[in-house]
């Protein structure tokens, strides 16, 4: 029996954190060997946000070697970037054809975005972006989609679209199922809900022992915490969420220190900041070896780009067929 196939990928914006890897890289790197896996370096949808491309290649690069340095396996998983298969802008355009504006103006990610992005006024790419994903996802008649539950709404555009195609013009593509993260949320060094570059509240993958050191010094705690002996709620607490992502064996001893008023803030987090070191060590001395060989994750994505494009053009040749344009 085939195994099902998922497509997923990510804005190249540099570096990349550990918010990253918990919400979506780790949970790629375990499905590679369950599934027909590819992952898009989404470089198209950087404009919905940014017109600046100055940087999209070497961000592009950095994002690559993290991806290959966390453990995801090119030869299990191939990385393409959009931009080099032309397919993605020709489904895009026809499936642009089958969404209202007021569907899309009803997307609650695009809302939060703006919001958050104190964006003045959307441009017509942005407000599209989902339908640009959905292109991006059935251009590999993708069976299911890993995400975290901020994204799902993006995936019932994708069913929708997917729906309206295959009804009006004969079945192509797979109705994709979402595959929700375990552990969708890490948050922000500063107490926000989640890490974010733009905030300046990260850990990178890349960050050396005493920069995670200094980072998790600065860490926000529970504010009523204010002495040693103090009793913590460590359920408001951003580094207790920190141990239980990178510290579970000991989770249940640092929740019963800090509410008993016997470990302060400074050893709680100087365990914490020791976990996420060990963690991150392996990550560290393969992206050293990789920054040192620039030439070879370039082939993974050419090599990537190739098998992407077979794909993608079997699949536009079926639906051209469909539709009767040749």
């Amino acid at each position: 029996m085939a195994k099902k196939r998922i497509l997923s990928g990510m804005r190249p914006t540099g570096k990349l954190h550990l918010g990253h890897y918990v919400g979506a890289l780790e949970n790629w790197i375990e499905l590679q060997n369950n599934y027909d896996s590819y992952h898009l370096v989404a470089d198209y949808h950087v404009l919905t946000t940014d017109l600046d491309t100055s940087n999209v290649y070497s961000n592009t690069i950095e994002m690559v070697i993290d991806w290959l340095a966390a453990g995801l396996d090119p030869e299990k998983s191939p990385f393409f970037r959009q931009s080099q298969i032309k397919e993605h802008t020709e489904l895009f355009l026809i499936f642009s054809m089958l969404i209202t504006q007021a569907r899309l103006e009803r997307n609650p990610t695009v809302k939060d975005q703006v919001r958050d992005l104190n964006i003045q006024n959307v441009i017509y790419g942005h407000l599209g972006y989902p339908v640009l994903q959905s292109a991006d996802i059935l251009l590999y008649r993708g069976d299911a989609v890993p995400v975290g539950e901020d994204q799902v709404p993006h995936i019932e555009i994708t069913r929708e679209i997917a729906r309206k195609f295959n009804n009006q013009y004969g079945n192509v593509f797979p109705e994709p199922e979402p595959l929700l993260t375990k552990f969708a949320r890490l948050p922000g060094l500063d107490g926000s809900a989640k890490m974010s570059k733009s905030l300046n509240n990260t850990i990178l993958l890349s960050d050396d022992p005493e920069t995670v050191k200094n980072k998790l010094r600065k860490a926000v705690t529970d504010p009523k915490k204010i002495r040693k002996n103090d009793p913590g709620r460590p359920e408001v607490c951003l580094v207790y969420t920190y141990h239980k992502k990178f510290n579970p064996e000991g989770e249940a001893e640092i929740a019963a220190g800090c509410r008993a008023g016997t470990l302060g803030c400074v050893d709680c987090k100087m365990m914490c900041t020791e976990k996420i070191n060990s963690f991150l060590e392996p990550i560290i001395e393969k992206r050293k070896v990789l920054e040192n060989d620039i030439k070879k994750v370039e082939e993974i994505l050419h090599e990537g780009e190739t098998a992407a494009k077979k794909i993608a053009v079997n699949t536009m040749e079926d639906v051209r067929s469909k539709m009767q344009l040749g």
